[in-house]
């Protein structure tokens, strides 16, 4: 993620507050009320993006563990590709032989 979207991010965050304050004022809460709320809402949100960042986390689902298999896979692919049929036929027997025992 570049900078510019966490500014982006959190000024959103921080105008999703007033905006959520402005709404519970509209619907006929007191000042404080609203605020209590509003803030009760942001700390929610935080705690539910938290629970998915945990749970991606847990899952092995991260950005960096994703590039990281598919950087994996694309080496690997590379290799089989540059083999002779001959390497190729003798990983094979190798792999079968694993196999077996």
């Amino acid at each position: 993620m570049r900078r510019i979207d966490v500014i982006v991010i959190t000024i959103l965050v921080f105008l999703s507050g007033g905006l959520i304050y402005l709404i519970f004022q509209g619907i006929g809460f007191d000042s404080a009320d609203a605020g209590i709320w509003s803030q009760a809402v942001l700390v929610g949100g935080l705690v539910i993006w938290l629970l998915t960042y945990l749970f991606r986390v847990g899952t092995h689902k991260m950005t960096y563990n994703q590039q990281l298999k598919n950087y994996e896979d694309a080496v690997l692919e590379k290799r089989l590709e540059e083999m002779t049929p001959e390497e190729l036929a003798q990983l094979q027997a190798e792999v079968e032989e694993e196999k077996n025992k």
